[in-house]
């Protein structure tokens, strides 16, 4: 094999594994580190349901999965380095290019951002965004319980918290509700997928 052909892209080497890597690689903050997380485990919920229904078994499946976490870890990787609106999540987006990851996780990442002009059409788009605010906002909600676990949120208490506007004001509101919407679900019924898929990775997400 010639340099160059060993430099050329493996997209079979773009894991799961290898974006926790990467994301690790450009990441130092722990919370930031737990929002990717966070966001992944909805995300790969979503990609395993979506999965489940087209039929996929065996590998197929599996890649479909991997792909939604993968993409899900990523969504933020560049955002500790270029937080700003002009280079967040365009910089990532321009390294994941260069490293040969897909392009469909790629016009993912870039849909997520509202302000990018790139449409959300893929169930893996429209299932990022829908996951991203509101993972980020469950993570909240679990963190001022006495307990601190997301086993003691429960859906009324999210739908509650959404309406006080001095609670995460990072989190916005509208996002979570048009993602459920262009995801073609309930909010109800969504806040209650994402809280169950939480609940599965407590130990690893810290709640």
């Amino acid at each position: 094999m010639s340099n160059e052909d060993s430099a050329k892209p493996n997209s079979a080497s773009h894991s799961r594994a290898d974006a926790w890597q990467l994301l690790t690689e450009w990441t130092q903050g722990e919370s930031l580190r737990k929002h990717a997380l966070a966001v992944e485990t909805c995300v790969a919920a979503c990609g395993e349901a979506e999965a489940d229904r087209l039929g996929l078994a065996a590998e197929d499946r599996a890649a479909m999965v991997e792909l939604y976490s993968a993409t899900a870890l990523l969504h933020d990787f560049d955002y500790e380095r270029h937080p700003s609106l002009e280079e967040h999540p365009f910089v990532g987006v321009r390294e994941l290019e260069r490293l040969g990851w897909p392009v469909e996780m790629r016009t993912a990442i870039l849909g997520h951002a509202q302000y990018s002009g790139v449409p959300r059409v893929t169930h893996l788009d429209k299932a990022l965004f829908a996951c991203d605010e509101l993972a980020g906002f469950l993570t909240a909600c679990a963190l001022v319980k006495p307990s601190k676990a997301i086993a003691d949120v429960e859906v009324a208490g999210v739908r509650k918290k959404m309406k006080d506007k001095a609670f995460a004001r990072g989190v916005n509101r509208d996002d979570v509700t048009q993602g459920a919407a262009e995801l073609g679900v309930e909010l109800d019924a969504h806040i209650g997928f994402c809280i169950e898929a939480m609940r599965k990775r407590a130990g690893e997400l810290g709640l």
